[in-house]
This record gives structure tokens, C-alpha cells and sequence, in this order.
């Protein structure tokens, strides 16, 4: 697909609507028209004569071409963000009409749309803003009230947070196998083993220099969370080793939840449920993503939905009272029926929360990578998060966080449900931005928020466990970056 940006710098959102109708074409911006162009090209452009500026869009596809335009005033141009919005509504329409397909966002492709339109509601009020999502961004009712009601349901996590709270998140790039949809820096075990042990040893070391910078700013710890990956899958002895230096080193007093994921039922052991509860872990969440068998397999999981009911039991047995799932609509080989079931399934353990992800279709997984010709329904993954987002609510959760991700099926969502008071802390300041994220470990980026302001100053970890072992002195001298961006808000 060619897109033609004439006159305007607004192509990193054209290009991002189109993607949203043309998900498996590439895209090639243009400044004009190539000789010889064929198949779907879309023009977008913007002029000025004298004291007006049109706007216009036009689509060419199948021999067929239409064209929609906005003139307003040339004032306008100082309004950047407002031009760009006229813009994508116009190239939306036309996209609409050809692809017989309206995405339920309109043309929002953000990844915060719940930040957008809490800060909407700060500047208008939550009515007008909500008409503002209607009719500016052409968000469908059904979203409006999810957004609605998300954002009303993490205020008392958001009111929480003090000017010098943080949040802390570690990070374990490692999995028993490597699903066919990830695009995380995690590698399987059986191929990084000889990495784990000097991985966990340096890991605890930037996780005590981490502390030192926490304690001089005098930061406050709000919630802990070890992701990946799959941090089940160190041993007990290495869980105890990384657990017990975050309880040693950090100040836990105030801490309102610490999370591990215990993603893969099959490293669900009592052994390693053990060291989580020795080390005051209060919140874990084991990720079936689907209860069909035949779908685990396609995606490149080992282990059977009866192993998830396993672990389930196993962590219950334990005493883990705060227990979340994640779910995935539109996996391959999966069927609107058959995520019903798993939903059904999955709502009679009775969790504490459910977090139901659109799977996104990122450049560098395997199933992008290896041609197989998987063409997700949007309209089937649509029916899925209705489902799921119906039977839910029914059940007593609320939705309390929400966020999207790039090549996602449909444009759609990522929803974290909970029952009241079992929400995630760390989930709801991570995607808001609330504070600074401390964060450790291969592919982690800490974000240092100024407590006065919206500025965020993101510093990057080394990508690679390889990498962050053999630069790992050069690594830890970004940690002292952290107390050099403080020092600088507080001028």
C-alpha cells in the first residue's frame, strides 16, 4: 500500500490508521504520487491559500477512488494535533466505505486511551468529554463505556500515589518455551540455561544499587512487580536469592502489593510457591491465555489446561488469596466458541482478577516470521471481548485498567478485570504513568517522573541477558542517572 503525505508531517498517524484496515500489507510513505503506482494508495494532504487550509484525503483501490476535504481557518496550523485529528477522521471515513470494517476506537491508535480521556474530563468534564471521544475520535459507544468506566474504577489507585512514591519492576527474560505470538526479549531455558545463574547474581546486585538511589531521593515504595518472561522458571533457590534481596534491600513498609508472575502452569511447583510466600509476595498471576489444548499447542505451549488447574489448586493450597489469569482472544486455531468455554472455565476457579488481552501480531514473533498464513478475524475477536467483558461483569469484576498495543487484531484492547480491592497497583500506575518506575533486569526501561510535572525520562537497560551480563558495569552507571533527573526537577 502506498501512502502519499503531502504537505503535512503527520505520517506516523496516517500510516498507523492505515494499518488498521491494511494489517498485512506494508506500508510505503511518499511525499507524492510514484509513476506507475498500482494497488491501494491513499493521499493525504495539506494546503494553505491565504486565510484557510484544506485539509483532504483520497483513496484509490480496485479502479474505484473517492476523496473527502475540510477547509477551516489557517489559524488552525498552530493547532497541530487538531489538524492531524481532521486529517485521520477524513482518511477514516473513506477507509470505512472501502473496507466495509469500522474499528470500535475510531481513530484512536494510541496506547493510553483512558489516560486521553481522564485528562478530557480534567479540562471539560466527563460528559463532554465522552461526547469528544463520540464525535472527535469516532469511538464506538461500546468503548466509550468501557473507557468510562475504567477510568472511574482505578481513581482510588491513581488518588494513592504521593509526589514521591515509586513503583519497582524486575525483570526474569526467560521461558520454558518461546510462544509463537511473543516479541518479548525472553528466551527459552533450555537454550539461555548457563545465562540463569550469573543473570540472577548481577541482577541482585543493580537491584541493591536500585535501593541506594531510592533511599538517598527518599522514595516510597508503592508496589513491587517481577514480570518477564516467566519468573517461575528460576529455581526455588534462585526465587529465594532475587525475593530475599528485594525484601532486604527495599524499604517494604509501605508497599501495597508485590507480584510475581507465575505465568506458565507447568512451573507451578510447591517448592517454588513456597519461596514466593517465605519472601511476602501477595498477588501472583498464572496465564492459561487459552483452556483449548490444541491451541496451547499451536502457540508453542507445553503445558494442558489441566495442568493450569493444577497450579491454580497447588497456589490455593498455598495460600495465595490474590490469584490473576490472562487470557488472549483471537490465538490461532481458536474459535469464538471455544474462548466462551475457556472464559466459562476460567470464571468457575474464581479468581481474584482476569486480564483478557487482543492478541497483537508483532513484527519480530515466530508467527510473523514463519509465513504462516494466520488472518485473524477482527469481527471474531470483537465477539470475544464482548463475551468476555459481559460474563465478567456478571461475575462481579470491574474493569480497572486498560491499555492497547501496536498490531493488534481489530485495533482492539487489553482489559485487566478484578473484583473490588483486588485490583492491581502496579498495573493501573505503570500504564497511567502515575510515578517513576524503578526498573531492573535485560529489556527493563525506568521512567522517571517529575512529581511536578507530566516530564518522564525513560533509561534504558541492555536488551539481551547476554548483554546485560557482559555490560554490566556500563549498565549500572545508568542507574545514577536516576538521582541526576531528580536533582533536576527539584531546581
Amino acid at each position: 500500500m502506498t501512502l502519499i503525505a503531502d504537505g503535512h508531517p503527520f505520517h506516523y498517524e496516517m500510516e498507523n490508521l492505515c494499518r488498521l484496515f491494511f494489517p498485512y500489507e506494508s506500508i510505503r510513505t511518499v511525499a507524492q504520487a510514484p509513476d506507475g503506482a498500482d494497488g491501494v494508495a491513499a493521499y493525504t494532504g495539506m494546503r494553505r491559500d491565504g486565510n484557510a487550509l484544506t485539509l483532504t484525503a483520497r483513496l484509490s483501490a480496485g479502479g474505484r477512488s473517492s476523496e473527502a476535504s475540510r477547509t477551516v481557518p489557517a489559524a488552525a496550523l498552530g493547532r497541530e494535533k487538531e489538524c492531524e485529528r481532521i486529517l485521520a477522521v477524513l482518511l477514516f471515513g473513506l477507509l470505512v466505505r472501502e473496507c466495509g470494517f469500522r474499528p470500535q476506537w475510531g481513530i484512536l491508535t494510541g496506547v493510553r486511551p483512558i489516560k486521553l480521556l481522564r485528562r478530557l474530563s480534567e479540562e471539560m468534564g466527563t460528559q463532554r468529554a465522552a461526547e469528544r471521544f463520540r464525535s472527535g475520535f469516532l469511538v464506538s459507544p461500546e468503548k466509550i463505556r468501557l473507557s468510562l468506566s475504567t477510568m472511574e474504577n482505578e481513581k482510588r489507585i491513581l488518588s494513592l500515589s504521593r509526589p514521591d512514591s515509586y513503583s519497582l519492576y524486575v525483570s526474569i527474560p526467560f521461558c520454558p518455551t518461546r510462544c509463537s505470538y511473543c516479541s518479548f526479549v525472553s528466551q527459552s531455558v533450555g537454550r539461555a540455561e548457563k545465562l540463569v545463574a550469573p543473570y540472577v547474581e548481577l541482577l541482585c546486585r543493580e537491584l541493591s544499587a536500585a535501593a541506594r538511589v531510592a533511599r538517598e531521593l527518599s522514595l516510597r515504595l508503592e508496589s513491587v512487580y517481577v514480570g518477564g518472561g516467566t519468573p517461575t522458571t528460576l529455581s526455588p533457590e534462585q526465587l529465594s536469592a532475587l525475593l530475599g534481596t528485594i525484601r532486604e534491600r527495599f524499604d517494604l513498609t509501605p508497599c501495597r502489593e508485590f507480584t510475581v508472575e507465575a505465568g506458565r502452569p507447568d512451573t507451578v511447583t510447591p517448592e517454588r510457591l513456597a519461596a514466593l510466600k517465605r519472601y511476602g509476595v501477595t498477588r501472583i498471576s498464572i496465564n492459561p491465555q487459552t483452556m483449548n489444548d490444541e491451541v496451547l499447542r499451536r502457540i508453542g505451549r507445553k503445558h494442558t489446561s489441566a495442568q493450569t488447574l493444577e497450579a491454580f489448586a497447588l497456589a490455593r493450597r498455598a495460600g495465595f488469596g490474590n490469584i490473576n489469569m490472562d487470557l488472549i482472544a483471537g490465538l490461532p486455531g481458536d474459535s469464538l466458541e471455544s474462548f466462551r468455554e475457556t472464559v466459562r472455565r476460567v470464571l468457575a476457579l474464581g479468581p481474584e482478577s482476569v486480564t483478557v488481552h487482543t492478541l497483537a501480531l508483532k513484527r519480530s514473533s515466530r508467527l510473523n516470521l514463519s509465513g504462516e498464513d494466520f488472518h485473524p478475524d477482527p469481527g471474531a475477536a470483537a465477539g470475544m471481548l464482548d463475551f468476555a467483558g459481559e460474563n465478567l461483569f456478571a461475575a462481579g469484576y470491574r474493569p480497572y485498567y486498560l491499555y492497547r498495543q501496536s498490531r493488534m487484531v481489530g485495533n482492539l484492547e487489553n482489559t485487566g478485570w478484578a473484583k473490588p480491592g483486588y485490583e492491581s497497583y502496579y498495573n493501573v500506575y505503570v500504564m497511567d504513568e502515575t510515578h517513576t518506575i524503578l526498573a531492573c533486569g535485560a529489556g527493563a526501561v525506568t521512567k522517571v517522573r517529575d512529581p511536578g510535572s507530566d516530564r518522564l525520562k525513560r533509561i534504558f537497560n541492555f536488551k539481551y541477558p547476554y548483554e546485560y551480563i557482559s555490560r554490566h558495569e556500563e549498565m549500572m552507571t545508568r542507574k545514577k542517572q536516576v538521582k541526576q533527573e531528580y536533582d533536576q526537577f527539584r531546581k
